[in-house]
């Protein structure tokens, strides 16, 4: 009887640490490498938008989103001022990065599966039975990403959004009380630091009815994260290797939609891998299978996030799309459904 063939993750995110539960589920060997640690903060919406509940079930992510708050209703702001509503197609769920991968974490080793932390694997891209799911791509685009937890800060609603110069910045309450606060801004010389440097960012952006209200927050400030040279892409790159979560592709935050990607990439591989590891496959026959049901996912999605990103971004179209919303013009069910 052939041996089942072990698979080995490089990179502990969403990505990484579901495909890798999904596999001890199934039986298969996994080791996990990770360079950081659990419990800890991630930059990040914290806002999963559409998330099936089939790739919930079948990635056995049910008892570790169990307790993440529903919430239906986005704000978007223009100027400081409260421009539309938009009520969600379906509940999107909102639990931090500091608890859910802490728990995936946990459901992977008590499912048999080897984790190491604080640790990194160099391998070759081709190199049989490896999984790079190790975030970001560094790139050279001039965009910070920047995030922090305040503690009971009212919000309008479920999810506000703010447009500003070159910039914008999401906040939607999680877990416990905590309210999320993570934005992309366009890279400047500001020599703050701690929420003083957010402070300051929304400040240079032209949001300071924003800084004003934050002013005096709570913050966690352990739970400060910044992300340099941030990019984005318009397709899901050939990179050589078989990459999945941000590794893969990376799509702009506004969309809500990065989070689960991560886990819609595991489902994706999920069943090739399986197949491989059961002596079913070749590695190169399980590769192209995964590239193409990527590349498919996700074309039509990252195509339209990549029009769409510079209204959120630019103040004179940032103007043309706060007018369309106001004047109930803006197609938002249609965008929301090719963005997800």
């Amino acid at each position: 009887m052939n041996q089942t063939r072990p698979i080995e993750i490089i990179g502990g995110g969403l990505a990484g640490l579901s495909l890798g539960l999904a596999l001890r589920r199934a039986a298969v060997p996994v080791t996990l490498f990770e360079a950081g640690g659990y419990p800890r903060h991630r930059v990040c919406g914290e806002f999963i938008t559409g998330l099936a509940d089939a790739t919930v079930e079948r990635l056995g992510l049910g008892p570790l989103l169990d307790d993440a708050l529903l919430h239906h209703e986005v704000a978007w702001f223009f100027d400081g001022r409260l421009t539309r509503r938009q009520r969600l197609p379906s509940p999107a769920r909102a639990l931090s990065r500091h608890r859910l991968d802490a728990r995936l974490a946990q459901a992977l080793v008590a499912a048999g599966g080897t984790l190491h932390t604080h640790a990194r694997a160099e391998r070759d891209a081709d190199t049989e039975g490896i999984i790079f799911a190790s975030g970001r791509r560094r790139g050279s685009a001039q965009w910070l990403g920047l995030k922090i937890h305040a503690h009971r800060l009212p919000l309008h609603c479920d999810l506000e959004l703010h447009l500003g110069a070159e910039s914008y910045i999401g906040l939607t309450q999680v877990e416990e009380g905590r309210v999320n606060i993570s934005g992309l801004f366009r890279r400047r010389e500001l020599s703050a630091k701690g929420p003083a440097l957010l402070l300051a960012y929304l400040r240079a952006a032209n949001l300071g009815s924003l800084a004003d209200r934050l002013t005096g927050a709570n913050f966690d400030e352990t739970s400060l994260s910044a992300v340099a040279a941030v990019d984005f892409d318009q397709h899901v790159p050939d990179t050589g290797r078989l990459a999945l979560g941000d590794a893969c592709a990376m799509i702009p935050p506004f969309t809500g939609n990065g989070m689960a990607m991560a886990f819609q990439s595991a489902e994706l591989a999920l069943g090739p891998l399986v197949t491989y590891a059961n002596n079913a496959a070749s590695w190169r026959e399980t590769t192209t299978a995964i590239q193409s049901a990527l590349q498919q996912r996700f074309r039509t999605r990252l195509a339209a996030a990549d029009w769409l990103h510079p209204f959120l971004l630019q103040p004179p179209r940032q103007r043309w799309l706060t007018r369309l919303a106001r004047a109930r013009l803006l197609p938002l069910r249609p965008l929301y459904s090719v963005l997800h």
